[in-house]
């Protein structure tokens, strides 16, 4: 808690956050403990917006953040974070993923030339009809990837 000095005694004091709190009580939302490594990887990640990161770039983002964590490491948290809610995969073809913090509903231009994605309001994509799921299975979600060159 920090106490402004001023004129005014009986102002109330000022509350400041910690650096780390938000994205460690996101982590323990998810029910993920906040390890360094995952603290460290999700401030890069969800600190500045809705982004979309293969392995390999967080990887590199991390090491020039000087964050010492290894390529194995960046696959399992993104991993983790998928499984607990706070990353949707997206895969693209069978030797890349992308990772993507905006995990509401919605769809991706894929430039397959610069490999990047760009996302598509889900209300800008209309299906007519989808196929029944397989017996015993239920449709969880459906992706849309529009590729384009």
């Amino acid at each position: 808690m920090i106490c402004t000095i001023g004129s005014d005694q009986n102002m109330a004091p000022q509350t400041t956050l910690r650096p780390f709190s938000t994205i460690i009580a996101q982590l323990r939302t998810a029910g993920l403990r906040p390890t360094r490594q995952r603290i460290a990887l999700g401030r890069l990640l969800f600190e500045t917006g809705d982004r979309h990161v293969t392995a390999e770039m967080l990887h590199q983002e991390a090491l020039q953040s000087k964050i010492r964590v290894s390529l194995a490491t960046v696959y399992n948290t993104l991993n983790q974070f998928t499984q607990a809610g706070l990353l949707r995969e997206i895969v693209v073809d069978p030797h890349r993923s992308y990772f993507d913090t905006n995990t509401s509903d919605h769809h991706h231009f894929y430039y397959e030339k610069i490999n990047r994605l760009e996302d598509i309001a889900a209300d800008q994509v209309v299906l007519s009809a989808l196929p029944c799921p397989p017996a015993g299975t239920e449709i969880k979600r459906v992706d849309v990837i529009v590729r384009v060159s």
